[in-house]
């Protein structure tokens, strides 16, 4: 089975400069880019067989990844001087 990771910089490529930058500058979220690589890291060793999990587990886990990876989007995109999607066009 093949097993994807997804890894900020390959989902945000357009991004990377803010990526970098706030990793470097906020701890905050380096942090929380951090725990999500850890995350993910998990995620791939659970469905490669490595790791054994049960489904409703690693749905959890795949649930708390994908809502650290949208919070991640959000403050990318507001360093970025973008909407963050919050619907209101703040433009950062």
């Amino acid at each position: 089975m093949h097993v994807e990771h997804h890894p900020l910089t390959q989902d945000f490529p357009e991004l990377r400069a803010e990526l970098q930058r706030l990793r470097r500058d906020d701890q905050r979220f380096a942090q929380q880019a951090e725990e999500y690589e850890v995350l993910d890291k998990r995620i791939c060793r659970v469905e490669e067989g490595i790791e054994l999990l049960d489904d409703a587990s690693l749905a959890r886990l795949k649930q708390a990844r994908v809502a650290l990876k949208d919070d991640l989007a959000r403050q990318l995109k507001r360093a970025a001087g973008q909407c963050c999607g919050c619907g209101n066009a703040c433009g950062g």
